[in-house]
């Protein structure tokens, strides 16, 4: 590798990490949110609806920006205003203030579009694939990272830290990029038009969307609220798709998304999005639930972090071996077997979650699954996509997981809420029925990649006519 691509590529993942290193300060630290702050725990919730909801509209609009000649300003401009928000969760007293901070920290999930973008404009032509495919799994190896200091910091100091910990990784993040990311502007990149009324319309649609899908186990399936807001996701989204498909710039060339390959990558990530945060949370339940529950290993919340580690390491091992592997066989081909290897880590958190050493096993196969669906995902869009396009249809695939994520977690609560016990803690039948669920839409999304792949290869009739 170039001296460039040293510096580069590792200073990109660094930035990219920032996200993994925020958003692993949500699931943990709600009960203590709660407590510190006196608000119940379905309020406590919203740390996290409200950061999904900023991140699902940040993406898209980060997405597009990257794909502009500004791209290392607008990556500068957005950890300036993650170091803000870190700051302002870390000093909060009020909850309402709190969540202001969460808000600006959820521009955490336009960060890897942009690091894309960037990798895609300014590393070496024979580097980039590799490039790509290391920040797109930056996240679920981070995220394995990101737990456990969470867990360690919540553990022995108080929350805050936490917080003050996420602005110094930021802080020391900034400084990078502005050291080894070549300066601006982008001169080969081109000037249009930024698309405000599909920015617009696309942030109100997704993040009614959103909101039904997070509030829907609080409010109830059947409420007006929960119904009102999946009413007026579908009219804004039509609409949406409407307007994209008159301008002469959209936000979002919905065009280039009916692509085979960029679609056969949308739709996984959409579908493995759903399954992971399943497990997440899941499997981080099972860890801290007490041994009274028939299924909790009862580990502090200074160990439960620790649970997510062998989901880094096995993501942080498939991109490696990505790069070996796709040199002998279809990105089209690892889709499946990394599917196929999520699927069988959620059967084996099926039927064997009662020890701590089948959790670890579990999430350690959960990592190189979707490490290697993750490396291969961009790869796929790249070859078959312009680079002026690059940075928006990545975005939406990552706004496609972010909901896909969004999705998994409401089914999740929504079962286990229906199955709660006296104590408060869901019922072991509860915890079944969930990775049951989780489970099969693995096993759904490997069989629909499956079908793909052999309807996909040449026929020999084909072969012997070429």
């Amino acid at each position: 590798m170039s001296e460039s691509g040293r510096r580069l590529l590792p200073a990109l993942v660094y930035a990219a990490l920032s996200t993994a290193i925020v958003s692993s300060l949500g699931m943990l630290l709600v009960p203590t949110i709660s407590r510190e702050l006196a608000v119940p725990i379905s309020s406590a919730q919203w740390m996290l609806t409200v950061n999904l909801l900023v991140g699902a509209v940040a993406t898209p609009v980060m997405g597009r920006l990257s794909d502009g000649p500004h791209k290392k300003a607008l990556l500068v401009g957005a950890l300036l205003v993650i170091l803000a928000g870190s700051v302002i969760a870390a000093t909060a007293t009020d909850f309402s203030v709190f969540l202001v901070g969460r808000a600006l920290q959820g521009l955490t999930y336009g960060i890897v579009p942009v690091t894309i973008a960037l990798a895609r404009r300014y590393l070496p032509r024979d580097q980039t694939a590799r490039g790509i495919s290391s920040l797109s799994v930056t996240v679920a190896t981070g995220i394995g990272i990101g737990y456990p200091l969470t867990g360690i910091i919540a553990g022995v100091a108080d929350y805050e830290w936490a917080f003050w910990f996420a602005a110094l990784f930021v802080v020391t993040a900034i400084v990078v990029v502005l050291v080894v990311v070549p300066r601006g502007p982008d001169r080969e990149a081109p000037r249009a038009g930024f698309d405000v009324p599909g920015a617009l319309l696309l942030a109100a649609g997704l993040g009614s969307l959103l909101l039904a899908v997070s509030e829907g186990p609080t409010w109830g399936w059947g409420s007006p609220a929960t119904i009102g807001c999946f009413v007026a996701a579908a009219v804004l989204l039509t609409v949406w798709v409407l307007v994209e498909l008159r301008v002469a710039h959209p936000l979002i060339n919905l065009r280039v998304l009916r692509k085979p390959e960029v679609l056969l990558a949308n739709a996984t990530g959409f579908g493995l999005g759903t399954a992971m945060y399943m497990g997440l949370s899941i499997g981080s339940l099972i860890a801290q639930a007490p041994a009274e529950t028939g299924y909790g290993i009862a580990l502090p919340v200074f160990w439960a972090g620790f649970v997510m580690f062998p989901l880094s390491a096995g993501s942080f091992l498939a991109n490696r071996l990505t790069h070996v592997i796709t040199r002998r066989i279809r990105m089209t081909t690892l889709l499946p077997l990394g599917a196929a290897v999520v699927t069988a880590s959620m059967i084996l958190l099926l039927i064997a979650h009662d020890e701590l050493w089948e959790i670890l096993v579990g999430m350690f196969l959960f990592g190189v699954g979707i490490g290697s669906t993750y490396a291969a995902m961009p790869g796929l869009i790249a070859r078959s996509v312009a680079i002026e396009e690059l940075g928006s249809t990545v975005s939406f695939n990552q706004v496609l997981r972010t909901v896909g994520g969004s999705f998994g977690s409401a089914i999740s609560g929504a079962v286990l809420a229906a199955h709660m016990a006296t104590d408060g803690h869901p019922t072991g039948g509860g915890i079944e029925l969930a990775l049951t669920l989780a489970a099969a839409g693995c096993a759904a999304v490997l069989l629909a990649l499956l079908a793909d792949h052999v309807r996909g290869r040449p026929r020999p009739s084909d072969v012997t006519r070429s």
